[in-house]
């Protein structure tokens, strides 16, 4: 009898769901780089030709190339498991550092030296050196995922995406909710239910045309600001900058305190991202991821960019969307075709922010919903205590953005003061310190507690105590004894979990044979897991 060969699956390289998932994934970027071109006109004061001429085309480069290869890795994955459906992994320039860039390191040099140059330089060696960390990450973070539970790296996600991701969109939104309420509305329901619009029409863009719409009706734009926008469009060529990066490792020593701790966030965030996409049906190597990840900023920094670029939170909403590899693909090409056209400009003189930023609002929800929805009912306690350092994070920024604004600080105001008042900064500032990874330990360490796995409990602890001990968490710099009270209070729980430990049996875990068959090796779920994995996944995919 003829043997018969499996069916290869043909791979598209466009779907419609790809519209769908372009315009909302597209712009989320765009309102991304229009705000960091707006930091470095605004706030160091760069000149426009320097900013439209190499700093956007740089970023242009690293976006189009990283997306690019995960469009790559998305249709390698589909291949190997014989699928259409597999969602490309975002990618653009990280929201939180390019905050940290501009206010922690290159502003502080401007205002000392009142010499922007010098404070892009510090930026660029900064960018670089946080390539390279995720570079070594790329080679650690596949044991931290292999053993850390998935309610402790969704919980830590979750609470960056509620905050730092969801939070200013939220708070810009209710300016104008006249213009950003009905787009989002409309997100909600293209997205969200079954429903279509008439000939299948992408709500990313009906909803981008309406904000614009209403804003424009409304008067919120001018059109002046378009045409004085439109004179500043010029062809730029990115090309390198290495003599700027060189000046900055020169004096890259007091760089490498957030540095150090913000690599170590960017391969963890990328660890929860990829644990993320895994949830919703796609299991990508994470080595691969990180090498990208590393590679996008060491080239954007030796280009000139010192915006690290990174796999976006958001994968979930975009599968949901109905994207799968195209959509990547074609986000970073237009967006690097905008930057080197310098079009950013015009583009924010023509569409309102309100009637952009909603669709970070929804991704916000997704990643925030997924993180209680793709975990066992009974972790829910620990998908909390991921979330929490990540929201103390979030406010002491707050405080100390209102505390600038009167033109004081925490420091000048008082501990004392602000506990009178009921804002009990210094807890949440060392609570906040490197949420990220904190976050992930103080999950690891209820998950494991719930589940009776006293030993793991206790090993999550002493990574505690090193990590708070050295300042990578709960510490203010990277210092020998940053934090040793915390330190202490982390090995007193170790201590505890080792005694609870001495008087049990550890649970077995289950037998290899029983572990799905692509979940990533050595990586063991629960039966648990696996069932609200497909619950999950089919939402996702329905």
């Amino acid at each position: 009898m003829a043997s018969t060969k499996p069916t290869t699956v043909a791979v598209p390289y466009w779907v419609r769901g790809d519209t769908n998932a372009f315009f909302g994934f597209g712009v989320n970027v765009l309102v991304n780089v229009l705000t960091l071109t707006g930091l470095c006109l605004a706030v160091v004061n760069l000149p426009e030709g320097e900013v439209f001429g190499t700093i956007l085309p740089a970023l242009g480069i690293a976006l189009v190339a990283g997306n690019i290869y995960y469009t790559y890795l998305a249709r390698r994955l589909a291949r190997r498991e014989n699928r259409t459906d597999v969602t490309a992994l975002p990618y653009g320039p990280s929201v939180p550092h390019m905050f940290i860039v501009i206010f922690v390191i290159m502003l502080p040099i401007y205002l000392r030296t009142q010499d922007p140059v010098r404070a892009w330089e510090a930026g660029l060696a900064w960018a670089f050196i946080i390539g390279v960390i995720v570079l070594i990450g790329a080679f650690v973070g596949p044991y931290i995922r292999r053993y850390a539970p998935r309610a402790a790296l969704l919980g830590t996600l979750a609470g960056i995406s509620i905050t730092f991701i969801s939070m200013n969109p939220a708070g810009q939104m209710w300016r104008m909710a006249w213009v950003a309420l009905p787009v989002f509305a409309l997100l909600l329901i293209g997205l969200l239910t079954d429903v279509k619009l008439p000939f299948n029409f992408p709500i990313g863009l009906a909803a981008l045309l309406l904000g614009t719409a209403i804003g424009w009706a409304g008067g919120a734009m001018s059109v002046p600001d378009v045409t004085a926008a439109a004179r500043d469009i010029a062809i730029a060529v990115p090309s390198f900058k290495l003599d700027l990066l060189f000046t900055g490792l020169a004096d890259m020593a007091p760089l490498l305190a957030t540095a150090i701790p913000l690599g170590v966030y960017n391969f963890t965030e990328g660890m929860t991202n990829v644990e993320s996409a895994a949830t919703a049906g796609d299991n990508y190597n994470l080595r691969s991821v990180l090498l990208a990840d590393g590679a996008g900023a060491v080239i954007g920094a030796a280009l000139g960019s010192p915006f690290p670029p990174a796999v976006y939170v958001g994968h979930p909403g975009w599968k949901a969307a109905g994207g799968r590899s195209g959509y990547s693909m074609a986000t970073g090409v237009v967006i690097a075709v905008l930057c080197f056209l310098g079009m950013f400009g015009l583009l924010g003189a023509i569409f309102p922010t309100a009637a952009i930023v909603p669709i970070l609002l929804y991704i916000g929800l997704l990643i925030g919903a997924q993180a209680f929805q793709a975990t066992p009912r009974a972790h829910a306690a620990a998908v909390v205590a991921a979330l929490i350092p990540n929201i103390a994070a979030w406010a002491t920024g707050q405080i100390d953005n209102a505390l600038a604004a009167a033109g004081t600080t925490a420091a000048a105001v008082g501990d004392d003061a602000l506990n009178g008042a009921g804002v009990i900064y210094d807890g949440l500032l060392v609570l906040g310190q490197g949420a990220i990874l904190a976050g992930l330990v103080l999950g690891a360490v209820v998950v494991f507690i719930i589940d009776k796995r006293f030993v793991r409990a206790a090993v999550f602890a002493g990574s505690g105590v090193l990590l708070s001990f050295i300042g990578l968490i709960h510490g203010e710099r990277i210092e020998w004894n940053a934090n040793g009270q915390v330190a202490l209070g982390y090995f007193f729980v170790a201590v505890i979990c080792v005694v609870f430990a001495l008087g049990r049996p550890t649970p077995r875990d289950p037998d290899p044979e029983e572990v799905e068959p692509d979940a990533e090796p050595g990586r063991v779920d629960s039966a648990t897991d696996r069932s609200a994995d497909e619950q999950r996944t089919s939402a996702l995919s329905g």
